[in-house]
């Protein structure tokens, strides 16, 4: 059996008055993460993981920001096209392990609902998804609630 790890990374302005969507989940909060999709950085972060993983380039290769087609759209049609990709290549997903970085809001009560949304558009059960939160401790961008990063690890498998 051969087995491969990927390692994704996004990070996302956070602008007042703008919806905040992390793991296809709309969060309660008064800014959001601002860009050319819906802005899921837990979700863009998993998709790199993936591609990487699989030696794919990452998710601006596939989904460039230049492309109209991806303008708005939920991220979680991205993480299916990705899944999609390793499939027609002879991969499949085994787990994921993802780390989001801001100061708020409080992701804990949002967790059920996103691994719910990840592993429907990923096809791996809610078991094989975990997803954890940390604050910056008030310092940088982080800390001044300017931005938000994700980290998500995964793991491949020859099918």
């Amino acid at each position: 059996m051969k087995i491969k790890v990927g390692f994704g990374f996004d990070v996302h302005q956070l602008k007042d008055g703008h919806p905040f969507v992390m793991g296809g989940v709309q969060l309660e909060h008064h800014a959001g993460a601002f860009g050319h999709s819906d802005a899921d950085v837990l979700v863009h972060a998993i998709c790199d993981a993936l591609l990487g993983a699989a030696n794919l380039e990452d998710i601006g290769y596939h989904f460039p920001n230049t492309d109209d087609r991806w303008r708005g759209i939920s991220s979680l049609v991205l993480l299916a096209e990705c899944v999609k990709l390793l499939d027609e290549r002879g991969w499949t997903l085994g787990n994921i392990d993802a780390m989001l970085c801001l100061e708020a809001p409080k992701i804990k009560p949002y967790i059920p609902a996103m691994k719910q949304h990840i592993s429907a558009a990923a096809g791996i059960t809610e078991d094989d998804i975990s997803i954890k939160a940390t604050t910056n401790e008030t310092m940088g961008f982080i800390g001044r609630e300017e931005g938000v990063v994700a980290y998500a690890v995964c793991l491949i498998e020859r099918k």
